[in-house]
């Protein structure tokens, strides 16, 4: 018996990067996983891959973070486990992020998750089930690097809303919880390492070298520690937003 068996999950921003690793654990430990991505290759593919269920949605329209709740429903009849694991992380400090920029970021990071919170949360609740909610944040929420003040922004005010619902729904037996991920090894980060740090090959064993662990953080760890907390495994945990980093914070040399 794996951790989710029989539980029907959803995976927002699962097509890639530490979404199609949680993806992956969910179908391994048994789920009945759908996941949802903004390119239809990219997602195909990890279907193809995975034997999970794809559904393409573009989450910055609220609409459709909604609607990826609703097909889960339509194809399982219910949903007992959410993971909002999509983001954008493009860069902007104070002084330069635009408008546009900054509404990018909270439409991915931070509106997208809240809505499709609330459609999974409005079954559950008219189930009178119980279910469970992990939001993927980020340790940058604490403060972060200059560069990214729009993401940290976003993120920050999805550490509040993840607390908030959590404390609203603790009767409804909905545990709500999230994870403030290190510096991980992605696809998706090797191209922002590229694209905004004139990054090279070499630039994983480089960053390395700072890490306490001599190491990034990789996938397949996160994602197991996800399924571990939308599964019953985890007990009554509930509201936690949990530092998952080799950097202790509030820590001095």
């Amino acid at each position: 018996m794996g951790l989710l068996t029989d539980k029907v999950v959803l995976v927002n921003g699962g097509s890639q990067g530490v979404g199609a690793g949680i993806v992956r654990a969910a179908v391994r430990e048994g789920g009945r996983v759908v996941f949802t991505g903004r390119r239809a290759d990219v997602g195909e593919r990890c279907a193809a891959e995975t034997g999970a269920g794809f559904v393409r949605a573009d989450l910055a329209d609220p609409a459709q973070a909604r609607h990826s709740v609703e097909r889960v429903v339509e194809r399982h009849g219910r949903i007992d486990c959410l993971v909002n694991a999509a983001g954008l992380t493009s860069r902007g400090t104070l002084l330069d992020t635009t408008p546009e920029l900054f509404d990018a970021h909270v439409a991915i990071n931070l509106r997208a998750p809240f809505f499709a919170m609330q459609a999974a949360v409005q079954n559950m609740v008219d189930r009178e089930a119980a279910g469970t909610i992990v939001n993927i944040i980020t340790s940058s929420s604490h403060g972060g690097q200059p560069f990214l003040a729009p993401y940290v922004a976003a993120k920050a005010g999805l550490s509040g809303l993840t607390r908030n619902a959590a404390h609203a729904h603790r009767w409804d037996r909905i545990r709500i919880n999230g994870l403030n991920i290190g510096w991980t090894d992605t696809e998706g980060e090797d191209a922002v390492q590229r694209a905004f740090h004139g990054a090279g090959d070499d630039w994983r064993v480089e960053a390395a070298k700072g890490q306490p662990m001599g190491r990034l953080g990789q996938v397949d760890e996160i994602a197991d520690f996800v399924a571990f907390l939308l599964s019953d495994r985890s007990g009554v945990v509930t509201g936690s937003v949990i530092d998952w980093d080799q950097i202790v914070l509030g820590g001095l040399d």
